[in-house]
């Protein structure tokens, strides 16, 4: 009589992305510099009407003074800080002979200076959204 063999279990394959806090960082690092990119297109639109009607673009610029858009420019903060902040980091990592072995190291710096000086830019903004919000 033959023994009973088990089938050996089988093997999973794991993604090589597996929620380090250095792949967060570069899915942030492209995900800010898409929406600066779409910032900056809009941006040359809504300039660009003031040479079609000056009224039209008083008018433009009339809807930027709302609550709702004072949050999307704390939110376009937000990207522009993420975005430079580690942008330098990763000029480092690249250029830098010890950048790679530093790489983690440099994304809490990064992640410190980001909170503390969004924090300030942040409470700033909404202090001001609020005094024109009820003024």
């Amino acid at each position: 009589m033959s023994t009973p063999t088990t089938a050996p279990a089988p093997v999973r394959k794991r993604s090589i992305y597996r929620g380090d806090p250095g792949m967060w960082a570069w899915v942030l690092h492209r995900i800010t510099g898409v929406t600066i990119f779409f910032f900056l297109f809009v941006h040359v639109l809504d300039t660009a009407v003031i040479r079609i009607n000056e009224n039209d673009y008083d008018a433009v610029i009339n809807t930027y003074k709302t609550p709702i858009i004072g949050l999307m420019e704390i939110a376009l903060v937000f990207c522009v800080l993420f975005h430079a902040f580690n942008g330098v980091r990763v000029i480092l990592i690249d250029f830098w002979s010890k950048g790679p072995r530093y790489q983690r190291q440099m994304l809490w710096i990064v992640v410190g200076l980001f909170t503390v000086v969004f924090g300030a830019a942040a409470i700033r903004l909404l202090q001001l959204i609020l005094t024109h919000a009820f003024h």
